[in-house]
């Protein structure tokens, strides 16, 4: 009885379909109905249990009724993947807009907030939950004119800390995922900066983006696993070796404001 949101596309997409794979019911959340059904119907049409509930996540109401909706249609909820972003553009510090910095907020930090504590009765009352976050290695390394993105990631990150500490008596575990994956948004990236996306490739050990079924699920699978009763509190760096080397990519922008 999983939970994805942001589970229409990319990372979301590949983790509700191993999960499926795996004997999970799922519950795919999106803002996308045409991409989040999609996936719903391959799910079934593989044999799996797949349900889609159109979803804003930066809307509390709409969060709570991902948790609501899945156990109703499944009994309870024991696994929750909080994945969902809408994508953003590069922008200076001091020109970041508050509506941005606002939706940022509600989108990355409020929303897995809102979906962890809906969740937490049911996951207290069968003793066992899983709470996977996905945050970013831009929060990590202050990758430059993303603070709303970064900030909001860093947010999570330390929340997912103080529940894994609160929750781990009843055990529940929560960590984080940090990956460099071939996702969506990269893709979109690697269109409109191709020059900035090679540099950024080169602060890989190896070389590339990582597959969003063959090398991010499967480590996203294991936490959401009994096998990983004993792993809480934890950012997991799944970037293919990016984070030991550090920021090394610095984008130029203009010092006006177009």
């Amino acid at each position: 009885m999983a939970i994805v949101t942001g589970g229409g596309a990319g990372i979301g997409k590949a983790v509700a379909e191993l999960l499926s794979r795996e004997g999970a019911s799922v519950t795919v959340a999106d803002f996308d109905e045409a991409a989040g059904m999609e996936v719903v119907l391959g799910i079934n049409r593989s044999g799996g249990n797949a349900i889609f509930v159109k979803t804003d996540v930066g809307i509390k109401s709409d969060v709570v009724g991902i948790v609501e909706e899945t156990a109703a249609a499944f009994g309870t909820v024991n696994i929750l993947i909080n994945n969902a972003w809408a994508g953003s553009d590069l922008l200076r510090f001091e020109w970041e807009a508050d509506a941005w910095m606002q939706r940022a907020y509600e989108m990355g930090a409020l929303g897995p907030y809102w979906a962890m504590q809906a969740a937490f009765p049911y996951m207290k009352k069968q003793a066992w939950g899983r709470v996977v976050n996905l945050c970013s290695l831009n929060g990590v390394n202050a990758h430059m004119y993303m603070v709303a993105y970064n900030s909001a990631k860093e947010a999570l990150r330390c929340m997912t800390r103080t529940a894994a500490r609160e929750w781990a008596s009843r055990g529940i575990t929560c960590n984080v995922v940090c990956p460099a994956a071939e996702s969506t948004a990269a893709k979109k990236m690697r269109e409109r900066e191709p020059q900035m996306f090679e540099k950024l490739l080169e602060t890989s050990p190896m070389g590339r983006l990582g597959d969003c079924e063959k090398d991010i699920a499967p480590v996203i699978l294991f936490l959401a696993s009994e096998e990983s009763r004993y792993v809480t509190g934890n950012t997991l760096f799944v970037d293919g070796g990016g984070h030991i080397n550090g920021v090394k990519w610095t984008p130029e922008l203009p010092e006006r404001q177009p």
